[in-house]
């Protein structure tokens, strides 16, 4: 009985800490949690840590609509270049535009999201 879940269990550790990936009109979309790393460009991009949620709650009317901002570490040629990307302008980077297009689960006035929760989805254009 165990065996017929060893493949399921192998399958699910080749994709932990792996972004899901997309691409259309030759931008690359990835969908991260904190500390995933993905590629873009051919080079490795890990989200650190949430640095900012300043998200108006679904449920509040706000003067200001917020905005999100996170830490990403990008590797090129062995070195580590630390760089802050916020929802509410893009970056440039590795020859081309990041954009921080979505940050889920939606901010609500009556809980808090932990870390592990987050997903951001982020846009590279070239």
């Amino acid at each position: 009985m165990m065996m017929k879940f060893a493949p399921l269990a192998f399958a699910a550790a080749l994709t932990a800490g792996c972004a899901t990936l997309g691409s259309s009109n030759g931008d690359r979309t990835a969908v991260m949690r904190i500390g995933e790393t993905t590629q873009f460009a051919g080079t490795k991009v890990t989200v650190v840590k949430l640095l900012e949620d300043s998200r108006c709650p679904a449920e509040v009317n706000c003067v200001w609509a917020g905005r999100v901002k996170i830490s990403l570490a990008i590797v090129r040629d062995g070195g580590t270049n630390m760089r802050e990307l916020g929802s509410d302008a893009p970056i440039q980077a590795l020859g081309g535009t990041l954009e921080l297009l979505q940050t889920r689960p939606e901010r609500r006035a009556d809980r808090i999201i932990a870390p592990g929760d987050y997903r951001f989805t982020i846009r590279y254009m070239r």
